[in-house]
């Protein structure tokens, strides 16, 4: 997802320091303050209020099964279930997925191909309607149905599913769901063995939604949820509410707790600048954006018992159309990861302290992420260093006129929120330096994401970053470069580099295969899947970052878990 999901232990900033020439976290003493795990309301608890949030921008659709966007999803967490849920709270206990509207974890069953659910009774949708089985199966077609982005990464492997992907209209999942009212089951048949089946269920996709939610993105429409909030107004120009659920019950505190603000409020339209002033004038209680490189200081300085840090697997890159001039040519794509100064992009992050340069396509803290920088001087695709050192403008100056492309124009289509210009205006010079005509052309990023995914407009350079969905190498490599995630003339293809080589993506189906029976060698097989996109540089890896983030002062219980940042349903307001 753009800014998509892992979210380690939250800190607070002690000091804040701003480096002499630029605002940076270099110098910063970062400490380690423990995230508190949720504790289930009372009576005597911090409940009520109005929790106000900022946004510059809204996040476009509020579907589900189609947004693939991080605030949408941060907000929406509290609003959608699925089957299982990632835990609501951090530490080495989080990582595995737990119950949510199914009562049990279930074990495989015919060798991996198997997985009976049972659901839990007596849950009901924020419309009053009961939950069934029906609802959790019509779920899984509608996934295929709308198009979701994940339909094919995630859930291909579910019998049907292959004919979904060929002819949504008509999917029915025929053979690979099965459900039985009396009993409440649902059980789901694969063709193969899935390692990361259960995860993909905890996904934010596969909220389980009322059969009757029609089979189309919805849009500003946000169909009945089962969590503690409901959505009761959104307008994308000017903001969005959040109200409680009124059927909503707890059933599993670890998976969907209760809320404790009585509505949430959310504005768009502030720029970054505008937001850190309203939070500290108590205006606001948070920002979704990162606090901007020229504040830092001052936040630092003024306001550090308000500040989290957390770390994320999430990086920015420019996705390369390996389909168009100048980029289907390999020797150019190489050379735009040979001549692009990482350091610079990091000083454009904050410096050392919260970003790190990145070369390679899956980031610090993947399962299966192995050191290695192809591209940087000295090294090579066949003999990689450990780290990024500096650019080699000689060795890409000598690809470009290899590539015959020099000349060509080239316009990189990025965001226009936050520190986008600035990357965006580095990779224009970069560009430049070699040779190319190149101009950017930047749009909100809500226009931006769904545009740079469709074929249809012709992208040649797509700024963006990426966040897990979940502590996997697959919701980097799989997700962003297989054959199966770029969707022709669709705005929910993630594959924006139009990459497709099959020998890469058996590579991955080999490593996906080994997780289960052997999770070192599944780890060992995704460096070297790692490696093997490396070398044909579908992407240029630009650097990956840890989340600033700004509280109120009158702001509380700030916990941040591994996949879903900030509980914005367990803050308290005073």
């Amino acid at each position: 997802m753009v800014q998509k999901r892992f979210f380690a232990m939250g800190c607070v900033l002690a000091a804040l320091c701003a480096a002499s020439g630029s605002p940076s976290f270099a110098q910063a003493e970062l400490t380690t303050a423990p995230t508190p795990r949720p504790a289930p309301i009372s009576s005597d608890s911090h409940k009520g209020g109005t929790l106000r949030l900022a946004a510059q921008n809204s996040g476009g659709t509020l579907d589900p099964q189609v947004s693939y966007i991080s605030l949408i999803k941060q907000l929406e967490t509290p609003v959608y279930d699925g089957l299982l849920a990632f835990p609501k709270f951090a530490g080495s206990a989080a990582q595995p997925v737990i119950a949510n509207l199914a009562e049990v974890v279930p074990q495989p069953e015919d060798g991996g191909r198997t997985y009976r659910f049972t659901l839990r009774p007596n849950l009901h949708f924020s419309n009053g309607q009961v939950v069934r089985v029906e609802d959790v199966a019509a779920s899984f077609r509608r996934l295929f149905k709308v198009g979701s982005p994940t339909a094919g990464p995630y859930y291909s492997h579910i019998v049907g599913a292959d004919a979904c992907l060929h002819d949504p209209a008509r999917c029915t999942l025929a053979g690979g769901i099965e459900t039985d009212p009396t009993t409440r089951t649902i059980t789901f048949h694969l063709t193969q063995p899935d390692a990361e089946f259960l995860d993909r269920l905890a996904w934010f996709h596969a909220a389980i939604l009322p059969a009757s939610t029609p089979p189309h993105d919805t849009g500003n429409t946000a169909p009945p949820g089962t969590g503690p909030y409901r959505v009761t107004r959104y307008d994308p120009a000017t903001g969005m509410v959040l109200e409680r659920n009124p059927y909503f019950r707890e059933w599993a505190h670890d998976a969907q707790p209760a809320g404790y603000v009585d509505s949430i409020q959310v504005t768009f339209g502030l720029d970054p600048e505008g937001e850190v002033t309203a939070i500290e004038n108590g205006q606001y209680d948070w920002m979704y954006e990162d606090v901007p490189l020229d504040r830092l200081g001052e936040v630092g300085s003024r306001y550090a018992g308000q500040v989290q840090i957390y770390t994320l697997l999430l990086y920015y890159y420019a996705a390369l159309n390996v389909r168009m001039p100048p980029f289907n040519s390999l020797k150019a794509r190489q050379a735009l990861s040979y001549a692009i100064n990482r350091h610079a992009m990091v000083i454009y992050h904050g410096g050392a302290a919260v970003a790190t340069p990145l070369c390679q396509l899956l980031p610090q803290g993947a399962p299966g992420y192995e050191p290695s920088c192809a591209y940087t001087k000295g090294a090579s695709p066949a003999h990689p260093l450990p780290q990024w050192q500096a650019p080699d403008l000689e060795e890409a100056r000598k690809l470009v006129r290899e590539s015959g492309t020099a000349g060509q124009k080239v316009t990189i289509i990025a965001p226009l929120e936050g520190r986008y210009a600035a990357m965006a205006m580095e990779l224009r010079s970069t560009l430049a330096s070699l040779g190319y005509d190149t101009s950017v052309r930047s749009m909100t990023q809500t226009v931006q994401f769904p545009y740079v995914q469709n074929s249809d407009n012709h992208v040649q350079i797509a700024l963006t970053g990426w966040n897990a969905d979940y502590p996997s190498a697959s919701t980097f490599l799989q997700t962003l470069f297989t054959c199966a995630s770029f969707r022709p003339h669709s705005d929910n293809s993630p594959n924006m580099s139009a990459f497709c080589n099959p020998d890469i993506d058996a590579l991955m189906n080999k490593a996906s295969a080994a997780a289960l029976t052997s999770p070192a060698e599944s780890r060992q097989r995704w460096a070297e899947v790692d490696r093997a996109l490396m070398a044909q540089a579908p992407a240029v890896p630009l650097v990956q970052i840890k989340r600033v983030s700004l509280l109120s002062k009158r702001t509380r219980n700030a916990i941040v878990t591994l996949n879903d940042e900030i509980l914005l349903s367990q803050l308290q307001v005073r």
